[in-house]
């Protein structure tokens, strides 16, 4: 039996060697169509499982062992380790959790710490820009305020994606620029789209892939996304509708329901259903 909530992380995601990780991993193989090890996903229980476990085998030599910089050097080797075991040209690092938690902020140092020890590495940062309904307006404070903590632990992002329900503007995007020190292009929109598979076609539109290998002095050598597109443009011709139902025993969680639970199920349903021409209503 596992030992993950799914009403606290959503599905359990197991990967082919065994590993038991969150729904997100599940979303990396089904964009890749790639199986992931479970060495690519790092927890603050393993690495610090593993320093305890140095330390009662003496390998610090009797050294005060503390979080800088045993606890950063183990998360630095654990995130360098695929790279050179497959032989990666890229490695990306999806670092969770809010800027100001307790608990990231040793994986936050770590990252900090690769770039200054000569890693060639961009920093991405993901916020939210709410709109306020009663305002009618995106206020982009809470992003400013984000990127205010991550600059005060040494990391400066190289780009801003926003997540928010409506495409970015000028005036917002200019004001995010300013504030939170990084080019107005590099500041990317990242609304609420109809089918989350449109979201590389998302950025797409604006350059992301093309603006990350400049700033990494890379030429330009990626795939197009015309099968990509072709397959979003199909989903979205679809005017079959079918009702399926869902019978699952963690959907409820206090007053909402979390579909997370069965994500898998749920996407399963969905390319089966777009293979047919059909559009589900789960």
């Amino acid at each position: 039996a596992g030992t993950l909530r799914p009403t606290e992380h959503g599905e359990v995601w197991v990967t082919e060697d065994g590993g038991e990780i969150d729904q997100d991993l599940g979303h990396y193989e089904r964009f890749l169509d790639i199986n992931i090890p479970k060495e690519h996903n790092i927890t603050t229980g393993q690495v610090y499982g593993a320093v305890i476990d140095k330390e009662r085998k003496g390998k610090y030599l009797g050294k005060t062992v503390q979080p800088i910089p045993h606890v950063t050097n183990e998360i630095k080797k654990r995130i360098r380790m695929p790279s050179k075991k497959e032989k990666n040209d890229f490695v990306l690092v999806e670092i969770g959790g809010t800027v100001g938690d307790y608990e990231n902020v040793l994986f936050l140092e770590a990252v900090r710490q690769m770039k200054l020890e000569g890693d060639k590495i961009l920093y991405v940062h993901v916020t939210y820009v709410p709109v306020l309904e009663t305002l009618g307006e995106a206020k982009t404070k809470p992003t400013q305020h984000s990127v205010k903590l991550l600059r005060e632990i040494g990391i400066q992002p190289d780009f801003v994606i926003t997540r928010s329900k409506k495409p970015l503007d000028s005036v917002r995007r200019e004001k995010i620029a300013m504030f939170c020190n990084v080019h107005e292009e590099d500041v990317i929109s990242d609304s609420n789209i109809d089918n989350v598979y449109g979201v590389p076609l998302l950025f797409e539109r604006q350059q992301l892939c093309k603006k990350i290998l400049k700033k990494l002095n890379l030429r330009k050598n990626y795939n197009d996304l015309k099968t990509w597109k072709n397959f979003i443009t199909k989903v979205r011709k679809i005017d079959k509708k079918v009702k399926i139902g869902i019978v699952g025993k963690y959907f409820d969680i206090g007053s909402f329901k979390l579909s997370d639970s069965y994500i898998s199920v749920i996407e399963a349903v969905k390319h089966a259903a777009w293979n047919n021409n059909i559009s589900p209503d789960i």
